[in-house]
């Protein structure tokens, strides 16, 4: 490790040398996910692209992440350090390969992420690593309580010793598995990934040379810090503070969370408050509040900072350990992003009293889940089916907001219903967004889904909704956006979050809408008649907010 460091100060190493080779990195971890999306084999992985990929350098640091999930960032930074902790670098060898999902023993940030990370070894020693992390939708219908509930529990260990397979880890991690079989074939697909990353690289170090290549590497860290540091130096000096609330099935009552930013000069700190952890599973691991302020203040400040390591240098980011933004041993984590999504908003909406112009109002703030399971009759195996749903995005200083779409760390893919109904025994009854869900403004908040799905054979379903007791707040006069909510079909009745479904029985699930944008009377009434036109709003709102038609 040390000697990749000693080589990382390479002369002559010109601009455009550090632009190709950046790029080249880029592409490498683009095509290492293509690959997986394309080898996996259930839905989640190869049509909502609940994946990601990256490289590191030799010292654990991230060189470049793919354009895929923001908050797979915090799995990534945590496994790789924790791997060179537990193991000797002297004793890996090409063709190792380590798996791991733990949230406090292996860096991750919810168990369904598994990392696949693989040492690159040129001329024989280690310059990077590959890594790859799918979301493995198996672990359904379990509690969170606490995390020993919520699955398999997988430290870094080896899953390849130099190429080979260690059948006994495998055996262990499928016993521990509903779907064995889509397990097995997503993790081949994840290793298949990792061997185009070692390749590509590998490729790349022989003709520019180890030593290029490396110092390329440190110099695009650099870069992205300057980068950084011009864009808060561009904000003006000073502390903004934002409070909000979080709510969803799990919490019996809204949970306040505040966040105070502070610029001075070319720095930012980002210090969070937030009640104690708690027996539900929607804490957060340090690593992964860390993924979500780096995505969302990249986002503000400068969107073409290179995704890398030298980007968090600038930012000091807190909150007090044990709480439910930086949990500790052994608090529940699987439901984590719905607290990421609401963080991305705090911050946005302190950052707002900054700079105005280049936030947008608060978004649904959730990653609504409805997550299936069910049995088999023809051989009595289990099926388990996931999926997330978009909501309203926030309107912008000079735009309305998108409908329906993932927002801030999920980023994941709407799944067909066509691919849907073929693989499961479920049906899309409807699919469709919801008039007069978004928030009214000089620019309207995106509106959020309604999805109704109906059971073609008995199984449970667990449904994550969030912003049903708060709502999405607007910026400048706008609105909020509406609520999100569960509806139950006749008989179904669900306890919290979860129902028993009867074959016949149907349910609707309502992602909440996203906040407006300046004053209601500011609207152009070419645009209100168009919202009506499509559907956006009612004629009722049309007329009393708007005063359509005049």
């Amino acid at each position: 490790m040390s000697q990749a460091v000693k080589v990382a100060s390479a002369p002559n190493l010109d601009p455009i040398t550090v632009e190709v080779i950046g790029a080249a990195m880029a592409s490498i971890v683009e095509e290492t996910g293509e690959a997986l999306i394309r080898a996996s084999y259930s839905t989640n992985i190869k049509e909502r692209r609940d994946c990601s990929t990256a490289l590191f350098n030799a010292k654990g640091e991230t060189l470049c992440q793919a354009e895929h999930i923001p908050i797979h960032l915090g799995s990534f930074i945590g496994l790789v350090p924790h791997i060179m902790k537990r193991f000797r670098i002297e004793d890996m060898r090409p063709g190792d390969a380590f798996i791991g999902n733990d949230a406090y023993e292996g860096g991750g940030t919810h168990l369904p992420d598994i990392v696949l990370a693989e040492p690159i070894f040129v001329d024989g020693r280690i310059v990077a690593w590959t890594v790859n992390l799918a979301h493995h939708a198996d672990f359904a219908d379990r509690g969170h309580a606490h995390i020993y509930q919520e699955g398999l529990r997988i430290p870094p260990v080896r899953l390849y010793r130099g190429g080979e397979l260690q059948k006994d880890v495998l055996d262990l991690i499928l016993l521990n598995c509903q779907v064995p079989r889509e397990r097995l074939s997503d993790l081949r697909a994840q290793m298949a990934a990792n061997r185009v990353g070692v390749q590509r690289f590998q490729a790349l170090c022989a003709k520019y040379g180890i030593t290029t290549v490396l110092a390329a590497g440190e110099a695009l860290m650099d870069y992205a810090e300057r980068k950084m540091r011009a864009g808060i130096a561009a904000m003006p000096d000073g502390t903004w503070r934002f409070e909000d609330v979080f709510d969803n099935e799990e919490v019996a009552e809204t949970l306040p969370l505040s966040v105070e930013v502070t610029v001075k000069g070319d720095s930012m700190s980002l210090a969070f408050d937030a009640p104690d952890q708690l027996r539900a599973g929607i804490n957060m691991t340090y690593t992964a509040l860390l993924a979500t302020a780096y995505y969302i203040v990249k986002s503000v400040l400068d969107p073409s900072i290179p995704p890398n390591a030298g980007l968090a240098r600038p930012l000091a980011i807190t909150a007090r350990e044990g709480s439910i933004l930086n949990c500790t041993h052994p608090a529940a984590v699987n439901g984590r992003v719905q607290t990421c999504q609401r963080v991305s908003d705090l911050i946005l909406g302190a950052l707002a009293q900054a700079v105005p112009d280049r936030v947008t109002a608060c978004s649904n703030s959730a990653c609504s889940v409805a997550s299936f399971i069910g049995q088999r009759p023809e051989d009595g195996s289990l099926w388990v089916y996931l999926e997330t749903m978009g909501g309203g995005n926030g309107a912008r200083a000079h735009k309305d907001g998108l409908d329906g779409v993932h927002v801030h760390t999920t980023n994941t893919s709407n799944l067909p219903v066509e691919a849907l109904e073929i693989e499961y025994p479920l049906t899309v009854l409807r699919y469709e967004l919801v008039a007069d869900s978004g928030g009214i403004g000089q620019y309207r908040g995106g509106m959020g889904l309604r999805r109704v799905y109906r059971a073609d054979r008995d199984c449970r379903v667990r449904v994550d909704v969030s912003r049903q007791r708060s709502r999405s707040w607007g910026l400048f006069g706008g609105g909020p956006g509406a609520h999100g909510g569960i509806e139950p079909g006749p008989g179904v009745t669900f306890n919290r979050d979860t129902a028993v479904l009867k074959a016949g029985q149907w349910f609707a699930v309502v992602t909440p809408g996203a906040g407006g944008f300046g004053m209601p009377e500011k609207r152009e009434l070419d645009a209100v008649a168009r919202d009506l036109a499509q559907g956006a709003i009612s004629a009722q709102v049309a007329r009393d907010v708007y005063g359509y038609p005049k």
